[in-house]
């Protein structure tokens, strides 16, 4: 609930809280209002409550147009009804622009959604987080390498963020899941539905150690419009944006406009000059983005980031760590010359003077601990 009024003594009661919530439903729930006209009126009302109960004046005053103001008089409480019976749910939030939790790098940008509904974790919404995006229609490569980049980052204690769309979105979240690791899944709908619907299973994989978050009320239905806003979200949340794939025309452009308007760092990947799904991330690289070859290109300057943000550094998630460990010396020295871009036995033998047989037996037993893959012709690459 929103810290913002609380009642004068002891513990908020569940009436007190569903009416504050829903001062904050219902005005959100005003066509028009936005996020930008939200935020400027609590800095003049201080509270929605109050300005739900200003005068066509007062809101003209705060510099509300008269069509908006006479929407604001008009709405029905009972608007956010939906909204507030689905918070009764288990693992359902409401989180508010004033309250304590609210995550300090998406108040950073210029118009942070004022309310935002999650499943799951709302603790992960202030965790360090790298934003994964790109195509629907990825390559083989573009999703096996995707998996793989968010293995790297979730063990090293990131949550990957992405949104919940099919391809590099889709194994974005399902690399963090493989170990275990923590994600988050911005939608462009109401958390009462999951867009597209071939997505429910993963959304339910996702809650169970990550969250969904939406700013959009419950019964909301995709609209295109929908997704650049949604966009920005994701970009808000991260220290930084990676783009695997995506065309000159993407969607994905419009992450990475967002992180770059946000001051968030962005990386691409590069690819075949044959590859229309590579020319979006050349057009980046172009442009400043961050050329990235593997995941430590990445960690390298989120490291630098995660520090001024939390004083903290980056640390190896502990499972990953004790099964390099466990397996001895001779693994951690192999697996560190494995790339996460595919990579040769021949190029392995060479950077280790391991024999061939070593390697092998060695590489399926990395295999086995889900620390390596393999690909066709013989070439493995990290997790």
């Amino acid at each position: 609930m929103s810290q913002t009024e609380q009642p004068d003594e002891g513990i908020p009661s569940s009436g007190f809280v569903a009416n504050e919530q829903r001062h904050w439903l219902t005005l959100w729930r005003v066509k028009g209002v936005g996020a930008k006209n939200f935020i400027s009126l609590l800095d003049v009302f201080s509270h929605p409550k109050r300005v739900l109960a200003a005068s066509l004046s007062e809101l003209k005053n705060a510099g509300v147009s008269a069509e908006l103001a006479g929407r604001i008089q008009r709405i029905d409480p009972s608007e956010a009804d939906a909204d507030i019976k689905w918070l009764e749910n288990d693992d359902c939030h409401l989180m508010c622009w004033h309250d304590d939790d609210y995550p300090g790098l998406l108040k950073e940008i210029h118009d942070p959604p004022p309310v935002l509904f999650i499943r799951g974790d709302r603790s992960l919404l202030s965790s360090l987080q790298i934003a994964i995006v790109g195509t629907r229609n990825p390559s083989a490569l573009g999703l096996k390498t995707t998996r793989a980049f968010a293995n790297s980052f979730t063990a090293m204690g990131l949550t990957v963020t992405s949104g919940l769309a099919l391809g590099i979105d889709q194994a974005a979240h399902q690399g963090a899941i493989d170990i275990s690791g923590k994600t988050i899944a911005v939608a462009a709908t109401g958390l009462d539905r999951v867009y597209p619907a071939s997505n429910r299973g993963l959304a339910e994989k996702i809650i169970v150690t990550g969250a969904l978050v939406s700013e959009f009320p419950i019964e909301t239905h995709p609209q295109a419009g929908y997704f650049p806003r949604r966009n920005r979200i994701i970009s808000g949340l991260s220290l930084g944006v990676l783009v695997v794939e995506a065309t000159i025309k993407s969607g994905t452009l419009v992450t990475a406009r967002h992180a770059i308007e946000q001051g968030r760092e962005v990386f691409a990947m590069p690819g075949s000059i044959h590859n229309p799904q590579a020319k979006g991330c050349h057009y980046l690289i172009r442009q400043g983005a961050k050329l990235v070859e593997t995941a430590e290109d990445v960690l390298e300057d989120l490291g630098a980031l995660s520090l001024a943000a939390t004083s903290k550094p980056l640390v190896m998630n502990e499972q990953v760590s004790a099964k390099t460990c466990s397996l001895g010396d001779d693994y951690f020295k192999l697996l560190e010359k494995i790339a996460f871009a595919p990579t040769s036995v021949d190029d392995l033998i060479e950077a280790t003077n391991f024999t061939a047989e070593e390697i092998s037996s060695m590489l399926l037993v990395l295999e086995l601990e889900g620390l390596v893959l393999s690909s066709p012709g013989g070439f493995f690459c990290r997790c």
